[in-house]
């Protein structure tokens, strides 16, 4: 059945909140052929993930998504059926009073963050009543296991990574105006955070006795290595060497072209909630950079994560991936032992990453559960 929708988001974690949120409203509307509204609150954040947005609208229509920036909410505004507040953010209070005066109270989402952390199963779907008002709220939890949200994927995610053959690879890198592969050369995409030891992993990739190509997206972090690397050789603006190590910066990638880059680079290095789903789909080696949280809380989430994620592994294989990613989050030093010992396992982490979206894709995934909960109480 077709309902209404609508999506909040207030962009705090630049480009992983907008971007879950504009993944969900894109697969409801084309795998679910829902109506959906989204109400964003920074349109300029939005326009690196999809080049058809016009920042200067306040109202559009984007691949079968209106897009609303949140200053343009009127209070004469219509609640939708289904009203979502991604990750926790606070509707509006004439919208609290559009929802009030419904016939109907609409299905009201709190979409919370990602977490593989043992407790979100035993709140997913929890309902919270409103203090004051004649409304509920209800926990959505995505997850890596039965009993959470689940994970967002779309139902194309497979086919077209089937259909990303040798030629389709090709012209996506050309068309991307990336280097040809040297023969036994290691691609990398580095999106992460400004708290990562930049300059340990340019050092320690340098340093390795295999060429790799290093790619990353204009902005802070691809600054802060011209800074780094002030004194290298730039073949052109956008493209340093410095010894074993080439880095090329490239324009910031709309979501399906960055699905791409994942599936071409033999490492991915994700950052936030959205580039690090669609890294684990990509099938290849991961580094996952987390938000910092106060009281090293996101040291904890990092962990949960890994105990999922490393249970079925040989012992050896799995101190390497924690060593990895511990240093790469600030627990203890990034240096070369630790690239090299995870880099050692590339074959089989490969072959592990399989079984891993094999265990994942055994659920349902967050758009079909989140329809299923909204049919079953409308």
């Amino acid at each position: 059945m077709r309902y209404r929708w609508d999506i909040f988001c207030k962009v705090i974690d630049n480009f992983g909140d907008a971007g879950v949120c504009w993944r969900l409203a894109r697969q409801l509307v084309t795998d679910f052929h829902q109506e959906v509204r989204l109400w964003i609150d920074d349109l300029d954040t939005l326009g690196y993930l999809t080049s058809r947005l016009n920042r200067n609208l306040l109202y559009q229509e984007v691949q079968g998504v209106t897009i609303c920036h949140w200053q343009a909410v009127q209070a004469e505004v219509v609640c939708a059926d289904i009203v979502i507040e991604a990750f926790a953010c606070d509707l509006p209070d004439f919208y609290i009073t559009a929802m009030l005066q419904n016939k109907k109270q609409p299905v009201w989402i709190n979409l919370e963050y990602l977490s593989a952390e043992p407790w979100v199963a035993r709140y997913h779907l929890l309902p919270s009543p409103h203090p004051r008002l004649p409304l509920i709220k209800f926990f959505f939890f995505p997850g890596f296991v039965k009993g959470t949200g689940g994970l967002l994927r779309e139902r194309t995610l497979k086919v077209r990574q089937y259909e990303f053959d040798k030629t389709a690879k090709q012209a996506f890198i050309k068309r991307s105006g990336l280097l040809e592969r040297e023969s036994g050369s290691l691609w990398i995409s580095l999106f992460c955070y400004e708290t990562a030891p930049l300059e340990k992993l340019i050092h320690v990739l340098s340093e390795s006795p295999r060429s790799t190509l290093l790619i990353v997206p204009e902005g802070n972090i691809a600054n802060r290595i011209l800074v780094i690397l002030k004194d290298a050789s730039a073949l052109t603006a956008k493209l340093i060497v410095h010894k074993r190590l080439s880095i090329q910066i490239i324009p910031f990638l709309e979501q399906a072209d960055y699905d791409h880059l994942l599936w071409c680079c033999d490492i991915n290095f994700v950052r936030g909630e959205d580039s690090f789903v669609r890294a684990q789909w990509a099938a290849k080696l991961f580094v996952w950079n987390i938000y910092r949280q106060q009281e090293r809380a996101h040291l904890k989430k990092m962990d949960a994560f890994l105990e999922l994620y490393t249970a079925s592994m040989p012992v050896p294989m799995a101190i390497a991936v924690k060593e990895m990613w511990s240093c790469w989050n600030g627990r203890g030093e990034l240096h070369a032992e630790a690239w090299m010992n995870f880099l050692a396992f590339r074959e089989s982490l490969m072959q592990h990453n399989e079984d891993w979206i094999n265990q994942l894709m055994a659920q349902e995934d967050l758009g079909a559960n989140l329809v299923q909960f909204v049919e079953n109480r409308l």
